[in-house]
């Protein structure tokens, strides 16, 4: 049975007392101290999203709530860490028994301790990307499917795929009938190939990362002792950027809150960027259905830009048909300098008036290091690239890739890995081709 908590000022004697009234605006204020039970925290852009969880979490442990009782989900393991921190210099407090990161790191975390309940042992191999590609084609090849003979998808196709179809919880038919049409004809040669995958990764002891929160809530579902340690060990649980959770995301936090409900999530439904990977800003529209007495706070207070750029901004969110109605204001002072919006035809006309404008700003004495220009990804970058290079101006494009992703770090950490885990194919297979007499 799940313990009951009230806040309650913990003694002056033993603790360090945070004037929140006077570090926090009033707005923020009332969403840190608010009661126990479900809390939905819309925080506009630049409003202190990250200064309002901090001091939460600050406030439960000055309130006497034990550190391990908490749970503290975050975008980032970098974000949780530097909220931690935060609440350290706060707090005398040794806070290192709260679990604070992603829910990737989270899920990592639970598995490593209970995935025998599945299968699988705790040196487990995760695999990124281009591991999933590698031995999806492994997979294929052994179905007996040649992909230039029937145009199959190829691995990294088959891999967005199959990871869509796990953050949606869409059935694969009617992921491929909306977004893949052109491949429904060989819906049952893809069921084939997800099976024989979901099969070798278990064989492996390999999983991807979509596994860490899919295996995680299915143990879960099917091991009710294991999840009742979880749900009451994590009494208090909050979620930063609780717009861009999917299904599988939003169902772990529902199960571990189920019985105590002292559940924070804080967001903004006009922030939602990755419905692409799978984010589906329904999970903070419907928080108050799925809860309903859930107390709801609104921080409106714009801390990061000026009056003009947040006109603009409430302006353009005013006419969302799905929204929790907010009008950010601004702290900072007026500037003479307005935003622009530019209404283009396409990528090209984009690309034109884009190095255009820098042409007129460098005529009108700004230094060309001042410029940056911003985009969604990379691929967009493509033809404003060759316009820079036409007009002759000088650029850098700043990416990369990750560091545990270059081929260079991957051949080395191969050897590791199949120490770690002398069932990792995918790591074996690319080890075996740097031996001399084996490789090419």
């Amino acid at each position: 049975m799940s313990r009951q908590y009230t806040l309650q000022r913990a003694p002056a004697s033993t603790s360090v007392h945070i004037d929140y009234a006077a570090e926090l605006n009033e707005q923020q204020l009332a969403a840190v101290t608010a009661p126990p039970g479900p809390i939905l925290v819309i925080a506009g852009a630049g409003s202190g999203k990250t200064r309002t969880l901090t001091y939460r979490v600050a406030y439960l442990l000055e309130n006497g709530i034990d550190p391990r009782n908490i749970l503290l989900l975050t975008f980032t393991n970098k974000a949780a860490r530097e909220m931690l921190n935060r609440v350290a210099n706060l707090l005398p407090v040794d806070a290192s028994g709260l679990w604070g990161g992603t829910f990737h790191s989270v899920g990592n975390r639970i598995l490593r301790r209970h995935g025998t309940a599945l299968g699988y042992s705790s040196g487990f191999t995760i695999m990124d990307r281009e591991d999933q590609k590698d031995l999806i084609n492994t997979v294929v090849a052994s179905a007996g499917i040649d992909p230039k003979e029937i145009r199959f998808p190829k691995g990294d196709v088959l891999a967005e795929i199959f990871s869509f179809v796990v953050n949606t919880e869409m059935p694969l038919e009617a992921l491929l009938a909306e977004k893949f049409p052109y491949f429904l004809p060989l819906l049952d040669k893809i069921q084939d190939v997800r099976a024989r995958y979901e099969k070798k990764k278990k064989a492996t002891n390999s999983v991807d990362f979509d596994d860490l929160l899919q295996k995680t809530l299915l143990m879960f579902q099917q091991h009710e002792g294991i999840a009742e340690i979880y749900r009451r060990q994590f009494q208090f649980i909050l979620v930063d950027e609780y717009q861009d959770t999917n299904k599988i995301q939003a169902d772990l936090v529902d199960l571990l809150a189920r019985d105590h409900r002292n559940l924070m999530v804080v967001g903004d439904d006009a922030q939602s960027i990755y419905s692409w990977r799978g984010a589906n800003f329904q999970n903070i529209l419907e928080f108050p259905k799925r809860y309903p007495d859930a107390q709801v706070f609104k921080i409106e207070m714009n801390y990061r830009s000026v009056p003009e750029i947040l006109e603009v901004a409430n302006a353009a969110i005013a006419a969302n048909v799905q929204q929790f109605r907010k009008h950010l204001s601004a702290t900072r002072e007026s500037k003479t300098l307005k935003p622009a919006l530019v209404a283009l035809n396409d990528g090209a006309e984009q690309a034109h008036f884009v190095a255009q404008r820098i042409l007129e700003l460098r005529d009108e004495n700004i230094d060309l290091n001042d410029i940056a220009v911003l985009y969604r990804a990379h691929y967009h970058a493509l033809e404003l690239q060759l316009e820079l290079s036409r007009r002759g101006i000088p650029y850098q494009i700043t990416s990369g890739i990750r560091f545990f992703e270059q081929a260079h770090i991957k051949d080395v950490t191969s050897f590791i890995r199949c120490v770690a885990n002398p069932r990792d194919e995918v790591a074996f297979n690319r080890m075996v081709k740097l031996l001399p007499g084996i490789g090419n």
